[in-house]
């Protein structure tokens, strides 16, 4: 058990620690505990949806809670980026700000191999010169209703793909007649809370045309690159800024962030809004064995072996190595999310956490008879359900989720035979992926005018097919009838060169065209993705009958259970919506040494060493004499958050904003499955040092004034 020492941070307010000893001893002593109900959230654990906050919790814990007008204005003010990131609007002309990490894919594909913006960074010396971004979506959350009835309505009685089928037109259903007729500037989504206990319809307003204002450049946005990334002390200045627009104009926007120009101090209570995409903190002891034994490990070989195919790759040359740097980085921090998910669930203390807490569950439903009757046959059913997806795990993953075809040409030839089939059909009758609801983002991404870089597609295609031999094996009917007589570099070489997929006017035509322009074409990725898709639709229509429907079920049954064992005080498991976490500002104990809660400027020059990936960027060490050494650079704080918070604000009780979520600490990747107080900790841009940087290093006075909310 960590001491009461280990805890003292200046500035921490004397009841604030004793809460968070409290529920350190609270949490150590239950986690070996098996009472008759699992025991219940700990300090800032939890990522809470906005319509239901443990205010009485917030109250015990940090000495406040928001009220409606404080919630409402953090909603509004809080944004969704389309490529899984979260963001903030920070003015009332539609400035939003989010991490540099978030718009990598956009500041690449503004790039050439005469400006590479990622290494040079990026101001629009006036909003005429801000540049679109090729492919960007930004959502604000306007509403959210309970719909948990129409679908449990929907699907009552109904098992296996008659399941599926109720359950997906049901959600198309709702989520059209949620839109309406505002399908260009809303997005309505039914949202799955509780693994299928609730169900929710959130409506989003959709910004589509999304400008770069401002990026620094990727020296000092990742500072410290793979070896820092997921630790701390930190020195990043991870964060970028574009602006919305509607009608060709700025959006004026009601709800705005203003900036906290002094940041946070120690033990200061602080609150995320972000959209983290997904934890598994319910699924049930068979569920997280599935996931230990095959699916993270697998995805951490291939992550692995990948990482070292596209770190090769870009030495060839200086256009593999621009090409290639957003995708690397993208992988390399998977990889780690990866590892540190595969290190949690290898740890026999976490098995035995989750062994007892579902025991104790269990217990509880066989003391009550009705509930018994409903429930107790739930886990043996996902563990059968498992077992399936065990044996369906290569052919559905090679597949039907495409990690047999991992390059963009093939993702479009995907979209375009599926899509123009299931446009065809009635919407409450297509695959969920195309309901008129999503149509606009999967069009978006369609005719993008983003550059595809067709050498480091053939890379990532050889290396796909190749998994796809090993995992399957030669003599698999799938294989031979992919591969034919080509080896996986043959193939791929072949498939690139001949494909026209890459120019966005020939998509645009087929897919206007329907189905039987695609019939026609002689595209080869077409004409290979229509040929693997009767039995990919098989294999699909097999897992969702034999493990999704009985999967959700079942899952909805055990919520039913905690719902009754717990009442009101649980949260549901991430899944991409908008969710509040709070906690305070606070470092660790790492293996009995102190970690601050801050890092300063000055410790950025200290830390570096003129090598990548330490070596600042010369603006910065041009502007070293005008920058405050003293201000705070990054901060860690106990907020519960998961991957997706990156580029959710951090914000302070007056709903002011004072940091900007980036990263968690190494231990926070085992949150996935298990939230851990002593430990687990959230990292942010600090305020002050995102003004001091615009100000002193980059001379952009336009967005300093703007961001001051002058």
């Amino acid at each position: 058990m960590k001491s009461i020492a280990a805890f003292v941070v200046r500035g921490v307010p004397a009841s604030v620690i004793a809460s968070v000893v409290a529920s350190v001893i609270a949490s150590v002593v239950a986690f070996g505990a098996a009472s008759i109900v699992p025991s219940t959230a700990h300090a800032a654990e939890g990522m809470w949806t906005l319509d239901h906050l443990p205010l009485d919790r917030m109250r015990t814990e940090i000495g406040w809670a928001p009220d409606a007008a404080w919630i409402d204005h953090a909603m509004h003010a809080s944004a969704r980026v389309g490529n899984g990131c979260s963001a903030s609007f920070v003015s009332k002309d539609g400035l939003v700000l989010t991490n540099h990490h978030c718009m990598s894919g956009c500041i690449d594909q503004l790039s050439s191999p005469t400006e590479n913006l990622l290494q040079l960074g990026f101001l629009a010396a006036d909003r005429d010169r801000e540049r679109r971004c090729p492919a960007l979506e930004v959502a604000r959350l306007d509403r959210i209703a309970d719909v948990t009835a129409d679908v449990k309505a929907a699907t009552a009685g109904q098992a296996g793909n008659a399941f599926t089928a109720a359950r997906n037109a049901v959600k198309a259903r709702l989520a059209s007649a949620c839109v309406g007729r505002d399908a260009p500037r809303v997005r309505c989504d039914v949202v799955d809370l509780y693994h299928g206990g609730e169900y929710k319809v959130y409506r989003y307003h959709r910004y589509t045309d999304v400008r770069l204002a401002f990026a620094p450049e990727g020296d000092i946005a990742a500072f410290g690159g793979d070896p820092d990334n997921f630790n701390f002390p930190r020195y990043d200045l991870d964060m970028a800024l574009v602006r919305v627009y509607e009608d060709g104009r700025p959006a004026t926007v009601v709800d705005w962030l203003r900036f906290d120009v002094d940041g946070p101090v120690a033990g200061e209570p602080v609150f995320v809004t972000g959209h983290p995409g997904s934890t598994e903190r319910e699924l049930t002891v068979a569920q997280l064995a599935v996931r230990r034994d095959l699916t993270v490990l697998d995805t951490l070989l291939r992550r692995a072996e990948l990482r070292g195919v596209l770190t090769e790759y870009r030495t060839t040359g200086p256009e593999a190595a621009r090409t290639a740097a957003n995708e690397l980085h993208g992988l390399e921090n998977g990889y780690k999310v990866a590892r540190g998910q595969m290190t949690a669930l290898l740890d026999p203390a976490l098995f035995a956490k989750k062994e007892a807490d579902e025991a104790a569950l269990r217990r509880y439903v066989a003391t009550e008879p009705a509930l018994a009757t409903r429930v107790g046959g739930a886990w043996d059913a996902i563990a059968a359900a498992e077992r399936t997806h065990r044996a369906l795990y290569p052919l559905y993953t090679q597949i039907e989720r495409s990690a047999a075809f991992d390059d963009r040409y093939a993702a479009f030839a995907r979209t375009l035979v599926r899509g123009t089939v299931e446009r065809a059909k009635p919407n409450e009758q297509r695959l969920p992926e195309f309901n008129d609801n999503l149509l606009p983002q999967v069009e978006a991404r369609l005719f993008s005018a983003a550059p595809v870089h067709p050498e480091l597609e053939r890379v990532k295609l050889t290396f796909a097919l190749t998994q796809l031999r090993e995992r399957l094996g030669p003599d698999a009917p799938i294989v031979r009838r992919v591969l034919g007589d080509e080896s996986p570099s043959q193939l791929a070489t072949r498939l690139v060169a001949t494909t026209t997929l890459g120019d966005p006017a020939v998509r645009r035509a087929l897919w206007r065209g329907g189905v039987d322009a695609v019939a026609r074409s002689g595209d080869p990725f077409v004409r290979l993705m229509a040929a693997i898709d009767p039995e990919s639709r098989a294999i699909r229509t097999r897992y969702e009958r034999d493990v999704e429907a009985v999967l959700q079920k079942n899952t909805a049954l055990i919520a039913e259970a905690r719902f009754a064992a717990y009442g009101d005080t649980i949260y549901p498991d991430a899944t991409s919506s908008l969710r509040l976490s709070y906690g305070i500002v606070t470092g660790w104990d790492e293996a009995g040494v102190p970690v601050a809660p801050f890092t300063r400027i000055g410790g950025a020059f200290d830390r570096a060493t003129g090598a990548e990936p330490f070596a600042l960027p010369p603006s910065w060490l041009a502007a070293r004499g005008r920058l405050d050494a003293s201000k705070p650079l990054d901060l860690a704080s106990s907020a519960d958050i998961i991957g997706g918070n990156s580029g959710s604000p951090l914000l302070n009780r007056r709903g002011d904003l004072v940091g900007l979520i980036f990263d968690g600490n190494i231990h926070s990747l085992g949150g996935a499955y298990a939230y851990d107080a002593t430990d687990n900790r959230a990292v942010a841009v600090d305020s002050a040092a995102i003004l001091e940087a615009l100000d002193h290093v980059y001379d952009a006075k336009a967005l300093v004034d703007e961001l001051r909310g002058k």
